[in-house]
């Protein structure tokens, strides 16, 4: 079968490769792959960043969805024909987080869903909602779940909160679709103008230019009357966790998501301790979260919104643009 896999860290050691189609073991199921989608993990894999004591070569990215063709000894979620979608983190199923989620993620120390098929414990997979798309379906594993947990499960997510997103990319713009869709008021901010605009048609009340207003977290409480708001999606790290301090209420909850500035933080203790304000880091979610999660879908019928789909052939194409960035998600089509 037709495989991407890294064979040293740098995009220049992603390659294609043919390598036997895998047998499904006990408590495995083999899956035709249909398509994946892109996030800026699979970029710090690349890199060496996410983790650099990688073993090469291993088939790249995470968010897998495809059609359940074989069954191995034991599994019995499932049945041959099913329509199904990785979750990432692959061994939490329920409960409590461990301290391991990250590592047992494919694409990572399990090979990756970049390929014609895939193997994987039947414990890692949960079905596809019937209305999306395959290319739809497959942006769900970080992007939707990532949120889900952050503004729904933990957060509570109402009608009367204020959430503020940062950024376009695939987790930001499926917390304004849910927040949009709860009835909350949800501010967007961006470099970019044009993604703004693009970020109000989909529901967002308030937009804020970063760059023009590097100060964007005095331009949050103006916008909310000094009160701050309920919920940040915090995407930087870095300098912009401060400030996102600075923008929430007292009481609100800032959910840490994602390391665009940087691995570390400098924040001020007091405005915390002031505000009594929660901070949490979000890794994904467990497998109930994210059927509890499809569950919901299917009732409200939300369209992920997807930048470019890429063919399969193609997939250096599709990692140069998340580099450059997204607005959504970015996919590849592996087969029809």
């Amino acid at each position: 079968m037709k495989a991407w896999a890294l064979e040293g860290f740098g995009l220049e050691n992603l390659k294609m490769v043919d390598i036997p189609i895998p047998k499904p073991g006990t408590h495995e199921v083999l899956i035709r792959v249909s398509a994946v989608s892109l996030n800026y993990r699979d970029k710090l894999v690349v890199e060496g960043l996410y983790n650099p004591e990688l073993r090469f070569p291993v088939t790249q990215v995470a968010d897998t969805v495809g059609e359940v063709i074989e069954i191995g000894t034991g599994a019995s979620r499932f049945q041959v024909g099913d329509r199904v979608i990785s979750n990432y983190a692959t061994r939490w199923i329920d409960g409590r987080p461990a301290v391991d989620e990250v590592v047992h993620t494919l694409g990572n120390t399990i090979n990756g869903g970049l390929a014609e098929y895939l193997v994987l414990n039947e414990d890692a997979l949960v079905l596809a909602p019937t209305y999306l798309t395959n290319e739809e379906a497959s942006t769900l594993p970080v992007g939707a779940l990532t949120a889900w947990h952050a503004l729904v499960k933990n957060g509570g997510l109402s009608s009367d909160q204020t959430v503020l997103v940062q950024g376009t990319g695939g987790v930001s713009i499926f917390g304004l679709q849910l927040a949009s869709l709860a009835g909350a008021r949800v501010i967007v901010t961006s470099s970019s103008d044009e993604k703004l605009e693009r970020a109000k048609d989909l529901g967002a009340h308030d937009a804020i230019n970063y760059v023009r207003k590097p100060e964007w977290h005095k331009e949050a409480l103006r916008l909310t009357s000094e009160r701050g708001v309920d919920q940040i999606l915090e995407v930087a790290a870095g300098k912009s966790l401060g400030q996102s301090i600075e923008a929430i209420r007292p009481g609100g909850r800032i959910a840490v998501i994602g390391i665009l500035e940087g691995f570390t933080s400098e924040i001020p203790i007091f405005p915390v301790l002031q505000k009594q304000v929660s901070i949490q880091g979000i890794v994904t979610g467990s497998r109930r979260m994210f059927e509890e999660m499809n569950a919901e879908l299917e009732k409200s019928q939300i369209r992920p919104v997807i930048d470019t789909v890429y063919s399969f052939d193609d997939a250096l194409e599709a990692y140069k643009h998340l580099y450059r960035g997204a607005f959504g998600k970015i996919v590849i089509r592996i087969q029809q």
